[in-house]
């Protein structure tokens, strides 16, 4: 016995010692690295161009820091920071930009627009590429127009033709299947019901959808025709006459050169001069993050608030980027930043189609008790901050918003639709039992009772009257008059100046003059600190494996038929559709 006591000691000792190795090679792996990094600087070449491509579609900022398998995505947030920073380094000459077949939003290429234009102001340039305009949107051709020079592939398309909406409407559908929609709404231009109990756009929802296409159309007219040195009526002829060929582009002024896109690449390269090298700009963020925007000891407080709200907490995962705006989180960096000493004014960016009542209250809370604690509060919009997205920013110190942002949507929407008689259509019986008069309000097997229709339908008129008193305090604006601009109408930020609902038009950098202004700070350059701190890989591991995600999706992306435009948009509204609870969203909404 006493010789395997001593056996496994041996064993237990050598183990430990053998793990005591490891880590402290591991360390010391770490020490030399850091030294190499530190005497190498960040390793990028002294005279560069940046590559960015924007060919796809991009979320407005994202929560976590990377994945398992590749990297984030970059986010327009990204783009905005990292073009500054860029602006500022001596060794990126310019940017070779491309683009054409991402559809990007109005507001997103009006964000993007900014901050390539700033760029340019530092005396750097701009060269953009694309093989072909392939949307008849107008947001890919505005990004582009910001360019020092345009080049197309020769014999592509140019499709730019304006902007236009369209809708799935499912009441046709329930009806063949006797689904019963029970979904009332406050008030008339909240859309976001009408996909399930309407078969065609209603008549406001039609007036609301026209006014905001045209403002974008308008604008981004005015916008290209500035920037192309051009008069709008030139662009709109040109824009009349698409889908065309690149050439007719160039004949009209639109595009500066025909050529592919090494062609164009390796002007940028000799403009830059013949020892520069191309460098991503996701790998220029990342390099040079130590010297970026974001410090311990900046006075602004930068928080990313982006997608649908939604109760609880989301924990960033390493495997996936976190979509969503949770209220706790949410929340929860608010207060942490009107804790914080050294902040000054909370910079507040929010893209959001809104969501939960109560998350979207918890937040709004939370603004209130910064600004009362002497903290301004200024709010930056993207592309969309509308309805619980407006809700949360109403109360703000100053709102920002793009002429292309779709915001407003003061209203609310709630009921279900009910499936009992779907499913025995195909042999299938719902049956529920409860105990409680309304133990089964939200069950989706059968309709509301007349009471409940009721019930419902007071909830929906309290929280409404709720919503505008809020708005009607915040804006400072006679509740009476809200009334008028509320009604669930979507409006754009071009639309929303002139009645009160937004202080003023301009993108991410004329929110950060409002907030510097008022916290009195009177440097050129400014950091921000991030509010909540990122967590990075390791931080995103163990929240993964401690807790729950959010409004997670079961299954997602399993079936390859859900991948079907017009299946999957219609798997995503009825996975949208209210299920008894009162929510502030829009939904079904084109944002190019």
């Amino acid at each position: 016995m006493v010789a395997f006591l001593n056996w496994s000691r041996s064993i237990l000792v050598g183990t430990l010692n053998g793990v005591a190795r490891i880590v402290l090679g591991v360390l010391l792996l770490v020490i030399v690295l850091i030294l190499i990094g530190m005497a190498r600087g960040d390793g990028l070449p002294g005279n560069m161009v940046l590559s960015l491509d924007l060919r796809h579609s991009m979320e407005d900022s994202a929560q976590s820091e990377g994945f398992l398998l590749g990297e984030r995505p970059l986010t327009v947030m990204d783009v905005v920071l990292g073009l500054d920073e860029a602006g500022r380094d001596a060794r990126v000459k310019g940017v070779f930009l491309r683009l054409g077949s991402g559809d990007l939003p109005v507001a997103q290429a009006e964000e993007i627009n900014a901050a390539l234009t700033r760029f340019r102001q530092t005396g750097k340039f701009v060269i953009a590429h694309a093989q072909g305009f392939y949307s008849g949107g107008m947001g890919d051709y505005l990004t582009a127009a910001s360019a020092d020079q345009i080049w197309m592939q020769p014999g592509g398309t140019f499709g730019t033709a304006g902007t236009g909406a369209g809708a799935i409407f499912l009441r046709g559908l329930f009806d063949k299947i006797q689904a019963v929609p029970q979904i009332t709404k406050r008030a008339d231009f909240k859309s976001a019901a009408d996909e399930y109990m309407q078969k065609d756009y209603t008549a406001p929802d039609r007036l609301q959808t026209t006014a905001f296409l045209k403002s974008w159309y308008d604008n981004a007219i005015n916008e290209e025709a500035a920037e192309r040195r051009l008069k709008p009526a030139q662009i709109q002829a040109t824009f009349e006459a698409s889908p065309q060929f690149a050439q007719d582009a160039q004949k009209a002024g639109l595009i500066d050169k025909l050529g592919y896109d090494d062609d164009a690449k390796n002007a940028a390269i000799i403009r830059a001069g013949s020892d520069a090298k191309s460098v991503g700009l996701r790998k220029y963020i990342h390099d040079t993050e130590e010297s970026t925007e974001f410090s311990p000891s900046a006075s602004i407080a930068l928080i990313e608030a982006s997608g649908e709200i939604v109760d609880g907490t989301a924990q960033s995962s390493p495997f996936t980027s976190s979509s969503g705006i949770a209220g706790d989180d949410l929340s929860n960096a608010i207060r942490a930043a009107t804790r914080d000493k050294q902040i000054k004014v909370i910079l507040l960016r929010v893209d959001s189609p809104g969501g939960s009542v109560s998350a979207s209250d918890q937040i709004l809370n939370a603004v209130k008790k910064a600004q009362a604690a002497g903290k301004p509060v200024v709010v930056s919009m993207g592309t969309l901050a509308a309805s619980g997205g407006y809700y949360i920013s109403s109360s703000a110190t100053r709102i920002v918003a793009e002429p292309a942002t779709l915001t407003g949507s003061i209203g609310v929407l709630t009921g279900k639709v009910s499936f009992g008689k779907s499913a025995q259509l195909l042999g299938v019986t719902i049956d529920d039992i409860g105990v409680g008069k309304n133990a089964l309000f939200n069950s989706v097997a059968t309709p509301f009772t007349p009471d409940q229709w009721a019930n419902l339908n007071h909830q929906a008129d309290a929280i409404y009257s709720d919503f505008m008193a809020k708005v009607a305090t915040g804006r400072n604006i006679p509740y009476a008059q809200v009334q008028n601009i509320a009604k669930g109408r979507v409006w754009t930020g071009a639309d929303a100046k002139p009645i009160g609902l937004v202080d003023q038009l301009g993108g991410f950098w004329t929110a950060v003059a409002d907030a510097k202004k008022l916290a009195g700070i009177t440097e050129q350059h400014v950091a921000f600190r991030l509010f909540p701190q990122k967590k990075g890989f390791f931080g995103s591991l163990d929240d993964a494996f401690g807790g729950t995600i959010a409004g997670a999706k079961a299954m997602e992306g399993v079936a390859a038929l859900e991948q079907a435009p017009l299946v999957h948009a219609t798997i995503d509204a009825v996975e949208a559709a209210p299920h008894g609870d009162v929510a502030m969203r829009v939904t079904n909404l084109p944002v190019h």
